[in-house]
Formats: structure tokens, sequence, C-alpha cells
């Protein structure tokens, strides 16, 4: 949120001080809120400012190791299940263990096609993947938005771009994914995933989902 007047600045820092926590967290939650209410027909522009050289950062209740199974209601895919870690950045603010997670959620999907997941070392928002056949798949995330709305709940909306580098010409696509935690015990975490799929951006920033999945995910403490 900009302010390009200085009264209008100390109108804000004003304003800022007089609110709570759970009245920002309200406010910050309030557009993933109705983006959920939308879904399935989302669409782009999604209301996810990009987040730069920033990480996705989660409450403090995420550090460390989980089991994770993924379910899908529907009965059309198999639970999945594998490790993620939610560690610790230099700040002490509680980041995902990227390419662990993505490594271990690839292996889960694709098994011996995956061969190795790296993170950009000057960006924590794109990741490489090596694939067998002579294929990397490039992820960057490009829009983000999160609120924590209490003590155990969290909400995430993540849009990344996915090029897939292989044979022929590069096969472009963007994902958006809104996950909503809940912290139901001081060992299990508990979310909802919604989940869209759009065209590359060479046909238009703007576009229609063209896949939509929604699932379940568990996760229960390791250490």
């Amino acid at each position: 949120m900009g302010i390009a007047l200085l009264r209008g600045c100390c109108l804000a820092a004003l304003v800022l001080l007089l609110q709570t926590p759970m009245a920002l967290a309200a406010s910050a939650a309030e557009p993933l809120e109705q983006r959920l209410a939308n879904w399935p027909s989302w669409s782009l522009p999604a209301p996810l400012p990009r987040p730069g050289q920033r990480d996705l950062l989660y409450p403090e209740w995420f550090a460390g190791r989980w089991q994770a199974t993924n379910h899908d209601p529907s009965g059309m895919e198999p639970d999945l299940q594998y490790e993620v870690r939610f560690n610790l950045d230099p700040q002490g603010e509680v980041v995902g263990d990227r390419a662990f997670n993505a490594a271990a959620i690839g292996s889960a999907l694709l098994g011996d096609q995956l061969l190795q997941v790296r993170n950009d070392p000057l960006n924590p928002n794109r990741q490489l993947a090596l694939l067998s056949g002579d294929q990397r798949l490039e992820s960057t995330v490009v829009g983000r938005r999160s609120a924590q709305t209490s003590d155990s709940c969290f909400l995430a909306d993540e849009l990344a771009l996915q090029v897939l580098h292989g044979p022929g010409d590069p096969r472009v696509s963007r994902v958006e994914t809104l996950s909503r935690y809940r912290l139901v015990q001081p060992d299990r975490i508990e979310a909802e995933q919604w989940q869209a799929s759009y065209g590359s951006p060479a046909e238009g920033l703007a576009g229609e989902a063209r896949r939509s999945w929604r699932g379940q995910l568990v996760l229960e403490r390791l250490d």
C-alpha cells in the first residue's frame, strides 16, 4: 500500500498504531477470503503482489520436520506421503526448505523421473528441477499474499510461473495455490488447498483458469 502525500503517510502511520494486530490480520486476509469465495471461478490478474526477493514467512508453529499426507477428496488421485521441513532464516523467521520440500513432493508424484531440485542462490522464490529425458522445470513465484488470521490459522496464496525446458519449444504455464492451515494440536496441522492452472503469459496477462483442483493436507510432527 503506497501513500503519496506526507500528510497521508502520517495519517497511515497513526492508523497503524491504533489498529490491533488482529485488525491488521483481518485486513490482510480479506483479499484471500474473497479469492477463496470465488473458487473455482478464478482468473488472472490475481490480487497477489510481486514478492521480490522476500520468501514466504510462516507462523512459528511450523518450525521443524513434518510427515505430510496429501488427500484428494474426489478419490481420483492416490494419497501422497512425504517429509517437509520448515527452518529458521538468518533473521530468526520460519521459512520452508523449498528445495527439500519440492524434491519430496516431486519424488512422491514423479518417482525416478525427478533427478534433483536446486534453489536459486540469489532468489528464494526460484527453483530448478532436473528431470529425466533431458528436461528442466524452472519455477518462480511471481505473486504472493499471506495472513495469519488467528493464533492457529494461516492463509497463503502463491502464483508460480513454470517453464518446462526440453526437446522442442519451452512450455510455459502459471499455477496458483491457496492454502488455509490450522494448528489443531501442537504436533498436527491440517490444511485445505485450492489450485488452478493458467496458460502462458504470452497469451495475455489476463486469463481464465484452465484446470482446478482441491485437496487436503495433514502435517504430523516428526521431531
